[in-house]
């Protein structure tokens, strides 16, 4: 059984890993993974982003079925990792210190879910 869409199986490998249905979970699995982790998922991810984003944008949250919402938790990730991974680079253990000291516990997404 596949955990995401058939035209995203090449993410599979990071579906169990990655795609976390809450803020927290992803804010904590940026601050705990390897730069390797962060940088594989990235380019897995990233030229089949924008085709994702489209084609889950154009349905309602309530319509997905598993493997979409999967995907969307995925692509979440995503955009957790994209902030390490493009902008904030070597300074990513840094910042990853604040993170453990302010801690997300919800956000306005996750009511939405």
């Amino acid at each position: 059984m596949s955990l995401l869409p058939s035209a995203y199986a090449a993410l599979e490998p990071f579906a169990t890993d990655w795609a976390l249905h809450t803020t927290a979970e992803r804010a904590a699995k940026r601050g705990s993974s390897t730069e390797a982790e962060r940088q594989a998922l990235y380019a897995a991810v990233m030229p089949v982003a924008a085709q994702a984003l489209s084609e889950l944008d154009g349905k309602p949250l309530a319509s997905l079925d598993a493997s979409e919402k999967r995907l969307l938790d995925l692509l979440l990730s995503f955009a957790h990792v994209s902030l390490a991974v493009e902008l904030q680079r070597d300074d990513e253990p840094q910042h990853a210190v604040f993170r453990q000291r302010m801690l997300v516990t919800a956000s306005p997404a996750d009511k939405a879910a």
